[in-house]
This record gives C-alpha cells, sequence and structure tokens, in this order.
C-alpha cells in the first residue's frame, strides 16, 4: 500500500498507517501469520496497570525524572527496531533510547554474549584479572588510528568526560578548557560546565571554573554560514558569497575563535578543547568544512590537547567513517564514547596514548564497574554485529536515503527550516518562519511530534529550543523502515500546515 496517496481528509487516514506499521513490523521480523499470533502472546503485558505505574513513578522517582509525550508510553518489550508498549502496539524506533540502541534492541548476539558471561563470571573489579576486560581493550582499540592506544573503561558519555578533562588538566598542567555554546558533554558536576545549555545548568558554585564557551560554528543559525559549509548530502538554503568549493563562514567562525586565546586565557595555556563531532542534545549540528581541523591545531599551538566526544556519533552511526572525528580529517588526543558502545549497557571509554594515559598514575584513581565482564561482553559482541551486518554502510545508506527525502520535504513545507546530518545522525529543525529561521513554538512542535507517536513513529527532539526532530535509530533499519518514517513525518507535517490554513481563514 502506498501511504503517500492516503487523503488527509479521511478521518481513518491515521489509523490506517497505524495498520500499515503493524503489518510492517510483521514484515520486517520475518514473521509468518502464525509466527505473528505468537508474537502477539508473548507481548502480553502482564504487569502493573499503566495507572499503578503512572502513580510508582510520582510517589517514588524524583520529580526530575520526565518523559516524552502528553501521555507518556509504557514501553515493556524490544525487538531491533520496534518497542512495544503495554497494550501491545507497535512503534518504529526512530531514536535508539536517545541514540544509544546502535545495533538493535535485544539483538540476539548481544543477547547471547551477555547471557553466557552472566553464567560466568559478573564481577571482580580490576583487583584482579579476567579475560574479557583484556580482550575487549584489544579490539576496541583496533578501530582507532595507531597513536590511540590506552584505554580506561567507565560507565557512561559523563564519567568518559569527566576523567577527559582531568586527564588534559593533568597533562597539560594547565587549567582552562574550551568548549562550543551549544553542546552538550554531560551532567556531572564536573562536565555540567562543558555543557552550554542553559536548561542542562543548576546555579551551583565553581562549576564554570576554568571552563569557556567559544561562539558556536553553526551554518544554519549562527551568524554567518551558507550553501557550502557542510559535509552533509544536504546543505542550508541560506544565502551565500562562497564559491562552490569553499566555505568562507568557517574562516570566520575561526577568527572568533583565536579572540578567546587573544583575550580570554593565559598565552600559550590551554588544557583542552571539547567538540561534539556532530552535536547531539543541541540539535544534530554540524560544523563548516574544516573548522575543527584548524581548531585542533590551534589548541596544541597552545599547549592544549583535543578531546573529541564520540559519545553519539562513534560506531559507525555517520555512515561514512567509523568515527565521526575522521570527517574532519584530525586525529584527537582523546576520544570518548559511550551511548552506541553497549547498545543500551551501561559502558564508556576513555581512550587516549600512553603518555597521556600515563598521567592516572600521580595518584590511585578506580572506577569499581569500569570494564567489567559483562559490560566487556556486551562491547566485544557489539564490535562483531556492526563489523558482521555491515552496519556502517547500511548507515550511510539509510541514512542519505533519509536525508534526502527529507530535503524534498523542507521544499514542500514552511515548517521545515533545515535538515542536516550524515548518515543516522539526523536533525530537523521546524521553524515559524523560514525566512527568519525563528524557531517553531513548543505547542506546536509537539503537535507535530505527538501525530508522529500516535501513528507508530517515536522520534527524539533536541535542540536549545527543544524544535529539532531527532532521526537517530537503531543502525539496524532498513529502507521500507525510512519510507514509512518518511511518510509519517510527511502526514504529520501536511496535516499541521492544513490546520493552521484552515485556523487563517477562521480569523
Amino acid at each position: 500500500m502506498l501511504l503517500k496517496k492516503l487523503p488527509l481528509s479521511a478521518p481513518s487516514s491515521a489509523a490506517t498507517i497505524r495498520r500499515c506499521l503493524s503489518a510492517q513490523a510483521s514484515t520486517s521480523l520475518n514473521e509468518s501469520p502464525e509466527q505473528s499470533k505468537s508474537t502477539k502472546e508473548s507481548l502480553a503485558y502482564k504487569k502493573h496497570s499503566y495507572d499503578k505505574i503512572t502513580s510508582m513513578r510520582k510517589q517514588h522517582l524524583t520529580p526530575n525524572v520526565t518523559s516524552y509525550y502528553k501521555k507518556p508510553l509504557l514501553i515493556h518489550k524490544g525487538s531491533m527496531q520496534w518497542l512495544f508498549d503495554h497494550e501491545g502496539r507497535r512503534y518504529l524506533d526512530m531514536f535508539g533510547g536517545i541514540v544509544t540502541v546502535s545495533v538493535g534492541h535485544c539483538h540476539p548476539k548481544v543477547n547471547a554474549a551477555l547471557e553466557e558471561q552472566m553464567n560466568t563470571l559478573w564481577h571482580t573489579t580490576n583487583i584482579y584479572m579476567h579475560p574479557k576486560i583484556h580482550e575487549y581493550a584489544e579490539k576496541l582499540l583496533s578501530k582507532l588510528p595507531a597513536d590511540l592506544n590506552n584505554v580506561y573503561f567507565v560507565n557512561s558519555g559523563s564519567e568518559a568526560n569527566d576523567l577527559a578533562m582531568m586527564m588534559a588538566r593533568l597533562y597539560t598542567g594547565n587549567s582552562e578548557i574550551i568548549s562550543f555554546r551549544n553542546a552538550y558533554h554531560g551532567a556531572s558536576p564536573y562536565t555540567m560546565g562543558l555543557t552550554a545549555h542553559s536548561t542542562w545548568r543548576y546555579p551551583l558554585a565553581g562549576v564554570s571554573n576554568g571552563i569557556i564557551h567559544a561562539m558556536n560554528p553553526d551554518p544554519y543559525s549562527g551568524i554567518w554560514g551558507g550553501k557550502n559549509c557542510r559535509d552533509s548530502p544536504v546543505q542550508t538554503t541560506r544565502h551565500c558569497d562562497c564559491p562552490a568549493d569553499q566555505c568562507l563562514a568557517s574562516g570566520r567562525y575561526y577568527e572568533q575563535l583565536e579572540q578567546i586565546f587573544k583575550y580570554s586565557l593565559p598565552r600559550g595555556k590551554v588544557a583542552a578543547m571539547f567538540a561534539e563531532s556532530i552535536q547531539g542534545v543541541g540539535g544534530s549540528v554540524q560544523y563548516p568544512k574544516g573548522y575543527i581541523k584548524k581548531a585542533a591545531e590551534l589548541v596544541r599551538a597552545n599547549g592544549g590537547l583535543f578531546v573529541a566526544d564520540e559519545v553519539q556519533t562513534g560506531f559507525a552511526r555517520t555512515g561514512e567513517h567509523y568515527w565521526g572525528f575522521v570527517g574532519h580529517d584530525i586525529v584527537p588526543d582523546i576520544v570518548t564514547m559511550a551511548k552506541g558502545i553497549g547498545n543500551g549497557f551501561p559502558i564508556g571509554a576513555v581512550v587516549t596514548s600512553r603518555k597521556v594515559a600515563e598521567t592516572l598514575s600521580q595518584a590511585l584513581h578506580f572506577n569499581t564497574y569500569g570494564g567489567n565482564p559483562l559490560a566487556s561482553a556486551v562491547g566485544i559482541a557489539v564490535l562483531d554485529v556492526i563489523e558482521e551486518e555491515g552496519m556502517q554502510r547500511n548507515a550511510r545508506d539509510v541514512g542519505t536515503y533519509l536525508l534526502k527525502g527529507l530535503d524534498k520535504l523542507r521544499d514542500k513545507y514552511d515548517v521545515i527550516g533545515d535538515v542536516r546530518g550524515k548518515g543516522l545522525m539526523i536533525g530537523v529543525e521546524l521553524v515559524a518562519d523560514k525566512e527568519t529561521r525563528q524557531h517553531l513554538s513548543a505547542p506546536h512542535f509537539v503537535e507535530i511530534w505527538e501525530m508522529c507517536k500516535d501513528m507508530g513513529v517515536l522520534f527524539g527532539r533536541g535542540g536549545l529550543n527543544a524544535n529539532v526532530i531527532r532521526f537517530k535509530p537503531p543502525m539496524c533499519v532498513n529502507m521500507s523502515d525510512a519510507e514509512y518514517a518518511l511518510t509519517v513525518f510527511d502526514y504529520a507535517c501536511q496535516a499541521y500546515q492544513n490546520k493552521r490554513k484552515r485556523g487563517c481563514r477562521k480569523s
């Protein structure tokens, strides 16, 4: 059935789309009708009621723990790119647990590796040796440039960036660290200083000690930018005077970074600069071509280290490269990683050179769960699946298909201001005014977002103004899933636009 031919005026269209999704899910799961019936029976939710869970949440969890959607979903099962709620409804997961489920929910190979290790050894800490951490370290480091040959395992991205900050300061003997406005590097008291979103910062003394936030080199929302700036199949629609093979905005943003070194730092003394290869929480923002390479050179010339935050962009997600930093033509001094490294299992890592790693020998440093046998077994399996199932190529091919489809929708709808990204690291910025790039307000954004959920597709949300739709699914998604996601998003934007037009006529 061609969903694009469904009439928007038909009251049952959204329901019809959901029925098509259910049929597609069975196809994607390679199920016969009998197997589909068996799956439905196995998906039956037999625990607490929705109301009971809601009551328990309000009573026992801290009030800052919030959920997506006006009526939050109660998800109790996952299978590859699919999630299932307490009423048995299937959802195409286009956000992967905030860019964390890399190879698929409950991937059988990863599950099997975890189960085998659970039956062998759970935990020792590093006061004793166990085989898995050593096997995992060797396998992980084989994916990185030769000079990045030491790894310290932790449990999350915040822990990884926290440790990288300390290592950079110890190694250089300098204190100041640079990150971008609009960056997100964690929410611990230490990394909160790196994160430059007012929405993620508590009013605590000392959080920003030694942290300087540079102008964010954003070709869409920033001061400068145009149609030749990004390393992406899709460019901004902003007018610029750049030649076809050159981005002038990159040099202008670089000049702003130079001003920090001239006026805000001790001469020749910086500890590090942190940068996500593509900004994640900030709304999938890409930098102008060539900027990161020049920034890294400037940092090193002033005694600092360049830290690539690959928490969201690592492990083949950008498609063209295994690591996002390769797309910037650099080799970082430190790489931090988490999220997709464990496909949902809590793993993080800091990778660096031996000489930088030796700084940790200045005192005792210990992480109780870092590199534990269970995490290491999962990490090895994730690396194997990415390789064996060609997920890097799939991320490139499906991601490019999505980007080009979204580019067509941008031309079709005034509410879509920008489409950006690489591979399966994609952002779609929704706007109230295409000319001024004024962000779409929350009530209007939610209208489109909720409609997509009601039709069975779950997208993420990002950006400082929470107006960016995030397409960052498990990398097992296929072309059929991409087509379905595009169709649902197209339908939601059309319905939103029709409603706005009717409202204008009434007024």
